[in-house]
């Protein structure tokens, strides 16, 4: 199974950025996961909220294929503890699932094309973090995740 995380725009912050490879590069290789970073749409400032979601389901939609298991990252989503996490990853790779994309949209969310598209919707907490905070948190719960399907003592109840 493949796992992608697709985000509008880029990571600007270099002790982010570090935070975030340092957790993707402990990953196994046989995770696959991977992060992809999507331009910001142009002329985006010209744009009303609704047509920049529109434009910014477009660019997601295009890195997608009809298989793929899409979940967003969203404040509407259903909340997981980390144990639980990690049991919904490993019933995705014993299952027929190939590639499940995770979704973190622009400063507005996403569109309703995305909406309707995405299998389900998962938050990572109520309180609100920068797009560029959640990719550090979510990576380092994918890894989270691998340690507790390991076993091994990182995670700690």
């Amino acid at each position: 199974m493949r796992i992608n995380l697709i985000c509008i725009g880029k990571t600007d912050d270099k002790e982010i950025s570090g935070l975030i490879k340092y957790y993707q590069n402990r990953l196994p290789k046989h995770w696959n996961f991977e992060i992809t970073e999507i331009p910001d749409v142009k002329n985006a400032k010209n744009l009303s909220p609704e047509l920049l979601k529109k434009e910014e389901g477009k660019l997601f939609l295009n890195l997608t294929e009809n298989s793929d298991h899409i979940i967003l990252l969203d404040e509407k989503g259903k909340q997981f503890t980390s144990r639980e996490f990690a049991a919904k990853i490993d019933n995705w790779m014993n299952s027929s699932i190939k590639k499940v994309s995770f979704f973190i949209g622009g400063a507005y969310g996403f569109s309703e094309e995305i909406y309707q598209r995405a299998n389900e919707k998962i938050s990572l907490s109520k309180m609100t973090f920068t797009h560029q905070m959640i990719r550090l948190f979510f990576v380092e719960q994918i890894y989270r995740a691998d340690q507790i399907l390991q076993g091994k003592p990182y995670h700690n109840d």
